[in-house]
């Protein structure tokens, strides 16, 4: 009995990283099609998100699974109840990259009214606190997980000064409007990718430590 369970626990650690890979490779895609103003690999995110809600129903179908016929105790429970919560957010995250890549086909052919700088530095940071998170949850690093709160300050940061650069260029020339609010909402989209990214790591801690934020 304790050899089936020890195996099911390592196909949701190995479903759980694969998932990872799946929302991080969006996060990765999303940013190149918009920047590369790539229509046919923003519709195969789009098409990829099937995919990504597919491994959030079999990982979900596991936990319950352990949590029914297993029964765990102790750090075990808190590690299948700590991934349920996770793949919200993960499933979250895929979503909101295929509403990237929406966004992205509706951009297609124009040229763009600012450089996307600190937009690939959103992704850049959101996909790295992704991997990270997964690697926490993996390893049972505490240090990890709340390192990658910690990363949520600088994407907050670099939100703020698109949201201000993009208020100036529809002040000084409003034709800019409309691709100024689809590149907020693009923004927007990866700020809570950030936030997404945050729930992760503290359900990871809550996995570790047994202490959720939102229970202090």
């Amino acid at each position: 009995m304790r050899t089936r369970y020890d195996k099911q626990l390592k196909q949701l650690n190995e479903e759980m990283v694969q998932m990872g890979c799946l929302i991080q490779t969006a996060i990765n895609e999303a940013i190149t099609a918009l920047v590369n103003q790539d229509a046919e690999l923003a519709q195969k995110i789009m098409a990829e998100d099937e995919e990504i809600n597919e491994q959030e129903s079999s990982i979900e179908g596991l936990c319950m699974k352990l949590l029914l016929c297993q029964q765990p105790v102790a750090t075990d429970l808190r590690n299948v109840s700590a991934a349920l919560k996770m793949v919200t957010d993960m499933e979250r995250i895929g979503d909101q990259a295929a509403d990237i890549a929406e966004i992205v086909l509706e951009l297609a052919g124009q040229n763009y009214i600012k450089k996307l700088d600190h937009l690939q530095e959103m992704a850049r940071e959101a996909a790295e606190m992704v991997v990270q998170s997964m690697e926490a949850y993996v390893s049972r690093n505490l240090d990890k997980a709340q390192a990658v709160i910690g990363k949520d300050d600088r994407i907050d940061e670099l939100f703020a000064d698109i949201k201000s650069e993009l208020i100036g260029l529809i002040a000084s020339d409003r034709s800019c409007g409309e691709q100024a609010t689809d590149l907020l909402m693009i923004a927007k989209y990866f700020e809570r990718i950030g936030d997404h990214a945050t729930n992760i790591a503290e359900w990871v801690i809550y996995s570790i430590t047994g202490e959720h934020k939102s229970q202090n």
